[in-house]
């Protein structure tokens, strides 16, 4: 050292050299082999730069046991005192990973995923035997160092759910013991590289939700280990890589969804690729006929072709999917339009485990086949939506009393609702809306106990609201708008308390509000527009602090505004207007912001923010000394002008009023 250079440590130098020296005093007779001191003084530099340790897990990382000891420390039993392993995952840990695990050159296994760790990755280029670096679900940002090439007997390399940005280095690609690669869930941009067909012992690829472009290389076809190739959630263009098809003995999952992917499928994808158990092709632009060959894959669980432009009929072939339990045809172009191209629906009856059916949004026409009750016990989901279905809903839909979910909206369908419903006692959602149903719903929808999500609205039901809908305590969603449901809404709302979006306009509804509805306080929005109710607007809806949309509008409703809907401070939508309202308008809160709230048609009303350009509230000239008050507020103005025929409007003023009042 020059003698203009004073030799002296840093602070953080002499920290941990006091610890090296107290743990070597303190583990002398601990041990008859001497440890690796390099490798503590590693982990202690590692220890020091964390800079939260919720769990207090490096606490006991101290000279009162030997390092090896230390929680999620492996050491070698053929090279004593040189760790072998670092396992801390899942403890809430933050700061920065330091450089010194750099120098735990026997290091075979890292794994410090699930924890709150943040800038760059860490140098590791001297871990010539680490075979497995798990720094997934971390806050790491910057790019991925080419560095890690060095690591050269690395196996797997979890670097998901982070902020790294950058191309994937092309340093990768030299990792030739490379079988696991999950690099998916960050901003990683630019193309896939064609470089990867060099870790040909590459079995499980992950790059899903970057921002990855280009076109899918060819070349990965020639990984020919490759079981889980995932690419979803990108900005991917071009065709189904052909390339994949060489992937014939071992590719069990492809993930492609959720990119630009265009053109057809080649028709001969299920026979070329017979050991895949899961596709996931959805939200895409593919087109063209359903490749009929996909039935020929005979241990095929889940099949996603949802949001595309697929056209033709849904193939008969997917009746032989024997381990099938998730098939999504949903939102393309499928057509059914007679007996024959209804003939898949009798085939997927024999998938004897199918869970979930989603049929949504395509072109099926004509009625629903009765055969759709012969499903087995394990159907779950049945989702028929958005099609151009008609006729009645076959009575053994009330087969499947497995269903958890049923949806029929925006169809053509007609007749009654009868018993069939209340059969499906596992229901939780049942949408219905949309379609030309009459008459009652039957009171056996009280059955369906575990229903969450129920929406009738935009049809032709007519009756009262069956008593035993109240029963239904887990809604959070009751859609009965647009119908002609007759009568008072029953007090027994208020047994709904899960609820949290009650649609009840465009009906026949009469009678008061009941006071009651204010204990279901997790309500957000309630829409009452549209029906023949009466009497005042409930103060108790004080109660509903999560309220964001109140709609009264067009009904028969008296009395004043509640003052206190002022103090819902999420209440962002009002509409009161076409009402018999009356008295002065509240100022504070909501009713402050006028395009916010509605009051046209409410005669009696008066005052306000001056944005609502309502009438002012008239007020009474008072004996000398007196200040003036405001007729809303006094009983006897109240009175008096009432007795002189005002048109029955408080906020009217004849021509000649002051001379009026002047004589009362």
């Amino acid at each position: 050292m020059s003698s203009n250079q004073p030799a002296k440590l840093t602070m953080k130098t002499m920290f941990l050299s006091l610890l090296v020296l107290s743990y070597s005093v303190a583990s002398f007779h601990c041990s008859t082999v001497p440890e690796n001191t390099t490798d503590m003084f590693s982990l202690l530099g590692f220890k020091q730069a964390i800079t939260s340790d919720p769990t207090g897990i490096l606490g006991y990382w101290n000279s009162s046991t030997t390092f090896c000891q230390w929680e999620g420390i492996t050491c070698s039993r053929t090279h004593p005192g040189r760790v072998v392993a670092l396992h801390l995952t899942g403890l809430r840990l933050s700061g920065q990973i330091s450089s010194s695990l750099g120098n735990l050159t026997f290091l075979k296994e890292l794994n410090l995923s699930s924890n709150s760790f943040s800038g760059q990755l860490p140098p590791l280029n001297h871990l010539h035997k680490l075979q497995i670096l798990d720094l997934g679900r971390n806050l790491f940002h910057d790019t991925i160092p080419d560095a890690l090439a060095n690591c050269s007997n690395l196996q797997t390399l979890y670097l998901h759910h982070n902020s790294l940005v950058g191309k994937i280095p092309a340093t990768l690609g030299l990792l030739s013991n490379l079988k696991d690669l999950w690099l998916s869930y960050n901003n990683l941009t630019g193309t896939i590289p064609s470089y990867f067909s060099n870790s040909s012992n590459i079995q499980r690829l992950s790059l899903t939700d970057n921002q990855l472009e280009g076109s899918i290389p060819d070349q990965l076809g020639k990984l020919s280990r490759m079981q889980r190739l995932a690419l979803g959630a990108n900005n991917l263009t071009g065709r189904f890589p052909q390339g994949l098809l060489n992937l014939s003995k071992s590719l069990q999952v492809l993930g492609l969804e959720m990119n630009k992917l265009g053109s057809t499928l080649p028709p001969n994808i299920g026979d070329d690729l017979p050991y895949l158990q899961r596709i996931f092709l959805n939200r895409n632009i593919f087109q063209g006929n359903i490749p009929a060959s996909l039935g020929n894959v005979s241990g095929l669980e889940r099949l996603d072709l949802e949001n595309n432009k697929f056209t033709g009929q849904i193939p008969t072939s997917f009746g032989k999917l024997k381990t099938l339990y998730e098939l999504n045809l949903e939102r393309n172009n499928l057509e059914a339009t007679d007996a024959q191209s209804w003939e898949f629906l009798n085939a997927l009856t024999n998938c004897s485990g199918l869970e979930v059916l989603a049929l949504d949004g395509n072109q099926l026409q004509g009625a629903l086949p009765h055969s759709i009750g012969n499903f087995t016990s394990s159907l779950q989901m049945l989702l028929l939506g958005e099609n151009e279905l008609s006729g009645i809903v076959p009575p053994s839909v009330g087969n499947l009393q497995s269903l958890i979910q049923l949806t029929l909206e925006h169809n053509n369908l007609s007749g009654k609702i009868v018993e069939w419903i209340g059969k499906l006692t596992n229901l939780q959602q049942l949408v219905l809306e949309m379609n030309k149903f009459t008459g009652p719903i039957p009171p056996s929808i009280g059955n369906l106990t575990h229903l969450t999500i129920l929406s009738v609205a935009f049809n032709e039901f007519e009756g009262p609201i069956p008593s035993t809908l109240w029963n239904l305590e887990q809604l959070t969603l009751l859609h009965l708008s647009n119908n002609n449901f007759q009568g008072p809404i029953s007090p027994d709302v208020s047994h709904l308390k899960q609820l949290v979006d009650l649609g009840l306009s465009s009906n026949k509804l009469t009678g008061e509000i009941p006071n009651v509805l204010g204990q279901c306080s997790n309500l957000v929005s309630i829409e009452m527009d549209q029906n023949f109710l009466i009497g005042d607007i409930p103060v108790t809806f004080s109660n509903l602090k999560s309220l964001n949309t109140l709609n009264l509008s067009h009904n028969n409703l008296s009395g004043t505004i509640p003052i206190v809907l002022a103090d819902l401070l999420l209440l962002s939508k009002l509409d009161l207007s076409y009402n018999h309202l009356q008295g002065e308008i509240p100022k504070s809160g909501l009713f402050g912001n006028a395009t916010s709230i509605y009051l046209d048609g409410n005669f009696g009303l008066c005052g306000g923010a001056m944005d609502l350009r309502m009438p002012l509230c008239p007020t009474i000239p008072q004996r000398k000394g007196n200040k003036s008050t405001r007729i809303g507020h006094s009983s006897s103005a109240s009175g008096s002008i009432s007795s002189i025929g005002l048109k029955g409007t408080i906020g009217y003023i004849a021509p000649d009023a002051n001379a009026i009042l002047k004589s009362v």
